[in-house]
């Protein structure tokens, strides 16, 4: 039965750290998964959750500081010392003890690693520190299983027992020559089936997919979920083989990065969460409101310059809204789909071929949709040049909002700025405007103004 955070709970819990019960506090997490005591730390206040950390063993805690929402992770890392720290990242695979020191400052990361027993630890987590943010070196792990091609079946089988103690799951084991390139691959069936006195070589795979370390970790992700990889092996320029990305580690990435164009697309320049200052939030949202601002005081003006229009024939102002909220809502569509398939790697083909699709879609869509138009203002305005005038409007402004919405994100894209800053506010305003202005020049045109 799946854990479930009750008040009662909480209440119970509360009242055993106020008691400094420990023996109970201990016995009441003993069977709880550490993902789950991350949520009851997220419930409590700052200093029970730090009274929790303290109390339970290095072995448990150190997965549950892996799964801390990240401000809370940063506020008691900060009541933690240095010899603490270090007792909890000798419990952590090398990534995420690389992760969990690279939150801290240089002064207290180098106290940290000093404090650490292991030296073999310590030298990984200064390497894994040393790559970029946001490449695949970054996101590896240094344990894995690897094996030298010249080495026998039996042998082999020794010396993975002393490795496979360091790695969580064995996924793959790697082979490698003596040079430390890697040159293939070896799964555990076919070590089982061979005979104990054949070289690892006659058995191994030569095909492997792997990595360069200074790949995009975006990229990474795309490349094991095309291959549906659980584990992709990591080398530098030379082919050695410097470590593995996991599946787990992938699955982070993808939701890093659908939270940040998803809050793009809604008009944020960084990360934020509702937790965040009113300052922070502020200086997230206000750019794109400020965009917002600029297309209203330029609908304005264009609205201004047809003057004339209004006079004559006021139903038009009283469309004005319907007018653009189709521009917005059809140039968010299209930019919508364009970027999830960029994010995907699924638009193939020329811009123009993408282009011409959009505007044959857009053009059905606007032809249905102005028919329909047409049909109420003729029977609302009893006027068939303006019922016209609208309907057509709305047929150009739905193609050309369909051609922004395409061609903005592939355009960005190209030019390697992500195109998740497409959608949203950057949209809806451009479409905003030009949809207007469409919307007006049409109408003044037919209409003989």
């Amino acid at each position: 039965m799946a854990f479930e955070i009750t008040d009662e709970f909480l209440d119970d819990l509360t009242t055993l750290i106020v008691e400094k019960d420990n023996k109970a506090i201990t016995a009441l997490f003993s069977d709880v998964h550490y993902a789950d005591i991350a949520e009851v730390l997220d419930e409590l206040d700052f200093d029970e959750a730090v009274y929790i950390i303290k109390l339970l063993d290095s072995e448990k805690t150190s997965e549950i500081l892996t799964e801390l929402d990240e401000d809370i992770r940063e506020k008691i890392l900060e009541n933690l010392s240095a010899q603490e720290i270090a007792d909890e990242v000798e419990e952590m695979d090398s990534d995420d003890a690389a992760d969990i020191i690279g939150e801290l400052s240089e002064e207290r990361q180098q106290r940290v690693i000093n404090a650490l027993s292991d030296d073999d630890l310590a030298a990984d987590i200064k390497e894994l520190l040393s790559y970029e943010d946001n490449t695949a070196g970054a996101l590896m792990a240094k344990e894995l299983v690897k094996v030298y091609e010249t080495w026998t079946v039996a042998g082999c089988m020794r010396r993975i027992r002393g490795q496979a103690k360091e790695v969580t799951r064995v996924h793959s084991i790697y082979v490698v020559d003596k040079e430390e390139k890697l040159v293939g691959r070896l799964s555990l069936k076919d070590l089982i089936i061979a005979k104990s006195d054949q070289k690892i070589a006659e058995i191994s795979k030569n095909t492997v997919d792997a990595v360069n370390v200074s790949l995009d970790d975006e990229e990474v992700a795309k490349i094991m979920a095309k291959y549906d990889l659980e584990a992709i092996p990591v080398v530098d320029d030379n082919n050695v083989l410097l470590g593995r990305i996991t599946i787990d580690d992938i699955v982070d990435v993808l939701k890093e990065e659908a939270d940040k164009d998803y809050q793009m697309a809604a008009g944020l320049t960084q990360d934020v969460d509702s937790d965040d200052s009113i300052f922070q939030l502020t200086k997230a949202r206000l750019p794109w409101l400020f965009l917002g601002l600029i297309g209203g005081v330029g609908a304005f003006i264009i609205m201004e310059g047809f003057q004339g229009v209004f006079t004559k024939y006021a139903a038009l102002f009283f469309f004005t809204p319907l007018i653009a909220a189709m521009a917005g809502n059809v140039g968010v569509q299209s930019s919508a789909i364009i970027v999830q398939g960029l994010a995907n790697d699924d638009v193939k083909g020329s811009i123009n071929s993408r282009l011409l699709k959009e505007m044959l879609l857009a053009a059905l869509n606007g032809f249905i949709l102005s028919l329909f138009l047409f049909l109420f203002v003729w029977i609302y305005e009893g006027k068939t040049d303006l019922a016209l005038a609208i309907a057509v409007s709305l047929v150009v402004v739905i193609i050309v909002a369909g051609l922004i919405g395409t061609f903005v994100p592939l355009f960005l894209n190209k030019r390697g700025i992500d195109p998740a800053i497409a959608t949203g506010p950057f949209i809806t305003t451009s479409n905003d405007i030009f949809g207007i202005l469409i919307y007006f020049m049409i109408a003044k045109m037919i209409l003989g103004i």
